[in-house]
């Protein structure tokens, strides 16, 4: 299978507005070179191929009525045509794709070596060049207007069967479309039905419409194509192609909502951020006079702005902190009374609210009233270290529990004498080390543990998986580590009531 990077690629579509000029073809490539340099991006130009004699049938090759069938006979290249203006793409550093619309053209392909395959919308149920298309081991991009639900996901799953590397291209075929038209949240449909799949935007709006990228871009859409050409006193553009100036535009309009949407998790706060909220919150004062070392309760402090430098804040506060020195009346109390050891019950709700999120980011659902147990092998103190979130589904002859491992976290080796177990992960990654053997789980991919076998786990971005088992016995796990063994099991688990975990503040 080939391996292509499809993430961030802009696609120059030449069509027939090359015009069948090959002069003229070579300053349309020219000056999408220029544009892609001065971005700094990644971008290909696309050819169309149709080999005329046999595309067409004879007995209409001439007709002028036909749709498509005079412009596309009027601005036909030969094959040392396209050879020449190949040449020009890899010149330009741009990346070498076409479309083939015929069984034939896939040879033509072949023989310049164009990088990449496009499927055209018109061609995404043609089974015939399809199937030639899978033997060709190219990447390909696939666009996707027109089609049902149902002919998407068989074409997904076929392209999966045989083993091809795809792209999937939102695309709606009406020329220019309309703002109302475009249907952009299928962009992101796509990425939910599809996660594997890079999911991109074939685009035929008016070429002066700048925010469809940008929606695309932030509903998911990660490679983009448009139709190119220049105009001059000789030759006249369509009303959805994008003229070099246009193009410009439309790369700079997407690498601004690639600059405004930053990053795809949550990251920390800057500190200008931190002290324009600072200065908007509440700081913690003494309403009586305070000794060192004296308990703190809600009775004895007001809250009231300013926050002062080094004083703790109202958001900050709990009750029963210890005082780190005399305090007298309003004045303001140091962040540095604030506990920094956390309660159990405060590490038990911050453990289930990361294991809620994980569940809710993978799309599983389970029972309010599931029975949750936390695993942590050597104490909650060390739980983001060690340990797991185990979900108890069933356990009669048969047992089903579903596992959550937070990033960086292990499980370390033991074996079961009575159960026999397979596991299967249904997101994230999981390592499991079964007699010394390591296999890297892939979502979907079930692993098989006998009983008497040493196995232990772990992961890097966190892992929820299914454990299948026979009965589950809970004096049945033995440990290696002498540690382990030593504490009883009420020691190494906390059990949680339900999801609904209350914490006060």
């Amino acid at each position: 299978m080939s391996n292509f990077n499809f993430d961030f690629l802009f696609i120059y579509d030449l069509a027939n507005n090359h015009q069948g000029d090959v002069g003229h073809a070579l300053n349309i490539i020219g000056a999408m070179g220029e544009i892609t340099k001065k971005h700094g991006v990644r971008a290909a130009l696309k050819f169309q191929f149709r080999q005329i004699d046999t595309f067409i049938h004879p007995d209409y090759k001439n007709n002028k009525d036909m749709p498509h069938i005079p412009r596309f006979v009027s601005t036909a290249l030969s094959r040392d045509d396209f050879a020449t203006l190949t040449d020009e793409v890899r010149r330009q550093g741009l990346i070498t794709m076409g479309t083939p619309y015929d069984e034939e053209s896939v040879k033509v392909i072949l023989d310049l070596d164009i990088e990449v395959i496009k499927v055209a919308s018109c061609s995404a149920s043609d089974w015939p060049l399809l199937k030639v298309i899978t033997e060709t081991n190219k990447p390909v991009v696939i666009s996707t207007a027109g089609l049902t639900l149902s002919q998407i996901d068989y074409l997904v799953s076929f392209l999966d069967y045989k083993n091809v590397h795809f792209a999937l291209m939102h695309c709606v075929a009406l020329y220019p479309t309309p703002s109302d038209m475009l249907r952009l949240n299928q962009v992101e449909y796509f990425k939910n039905r599809y996660p594997e799949v890079p999911i991109g935007f074939s685009t035929h709006e008016n070429p002066d419409n700048f925010f469809a990228i940008q929606i695309a871009y932030a509903k998911g859409a990660r490679l983009f194509e448009r139709h190119i050409g220049i105009e001059n006193n000789k030759y006249k553009l369509n009303k959805y192609s994008s003229h070099p100036e246009q193009i410009d535009n439309w790369i700079k309009a997407c690498c601004q909502a690639i600059e405004t949407c930053g990053g795809e998790e949550l990251t920390p706060a800057y500190p200008d951020e931190i002290n324009s909220l600072n200065s908007l919150k509440r700081g913690v004062f003494a309403k009586r006079e305070i000794k060192n070392g004296e308990i703190i309760q809600r009775e004895d402090v007001f809250f009231a702005m300013p926050l002062l430098e080094g004083q703790m804040s109202s958001c900050e506060w709990k009750e029963n902190i210890i005082s780190n020195r005399d305090y007298s009346i309003r004045e303001s109390i140091s962040a540095t009374c604030v506990s920094t050891k956390r309660s159990e019950k405060d590490i038990v709700y911050s453990i289930i609210l990361q294991v809620k999120g994980m569940l809710n980011n993978a799309h599983i659902f389970v029972g309010e009233n599931s029975s949750i147990e936390i695993s942590h092998h050597f104490g909650l103190e060390r739980f983001r270290e060690f340990g797991a979130v185990i979900i108890d589904c069933i356990n009669r002859k048969y047992c089903k529990k579903i596992i959550i491992q937070l990033p960086r976290q292990k499980h370390p080796y033991h074996y079961h004498k009575k159960k026999e177990e397979t596991f299967q992960l249904l997101h994230g990654d999981l390592e499991v080390v079964l007699e010394g053997h390591i296999t890297m789980l892939k979502p979907g991919q079930v692993f098989h543990i006998k009983p008497n076998q040493w196995h232990k786990f772990h992961t890097l971005d966190g892992a929820i998986f299914e454990e299948v088992s026979t009965t589950h016995y809970n004096d049945d796990s033995f440990y290696e580590d002498a540690a382990i063994v030593a504490l009883s099991r009420e020691e190494r688990k906390t059990k949680v009531a339900n999801w609904k975990v209350a914490v006060k503040k």
